[in-house]
């Protein structure tokens, strides 16, 4: 099961990827910047629901609380993966990476996060895969 989540999260990673090289190329060219930031955000958070939904029975969590350690999983991953790639592959300084949790800059980013921790539980339960 562990290695389903892993592959699930790196699906994720590749469709951060590409989310980021939409809102860079299309997006925000479109929408300007900050209104391109939350459609990225917004459309980001919608397609880790959906591949929740689609992978979920196949990684077949056993309960609340497990999918609970899957969501808590795949945040620690995609915050160790932005901070940790951002800072050394990237050498971007830190208050670079920190904006984009910026809330009263208008970011919304950690709403990604929120979706990631919380989309195994909440499609666990509407998909009803344990009473």
């Amino acid at each position: 099961m562990w290695a389903r989540v892993l592959a699930v999260w790196l699906l994720f990673l590749l469709l951060a990827i590409m989310n980021g090289a939409l809102r860079e190329g299309v997006l925000i060219q479109a929408f300007g910047p900050k209104a391109g930031h939350v459609a990225s955000t917004l459309l980001l958070s919608g397609l880790i629901f959906l591949i929740t939904w689609l992978t979920l029975p196949w990684i077949g969590p056993p309960g609340f609380r497990i999918a609970l350690w899957i969501g808590v999983i795949w945040t620690s991953l995609t915050l160790a993966f932005e901070f940790g790639a951002g800072y050394w592959l990237f050498h971007k300084p830190l208050a670079e990476l920190l904006y984009d949790y910026d809330l009263t800059s208008g970011r919304i980013w950690p709403l990604v996060l929120v979706a990631t921790v919380l989309s195994p539980v909440l499609v666990g339960k509407w998909r009803h895969l344990w009473p």
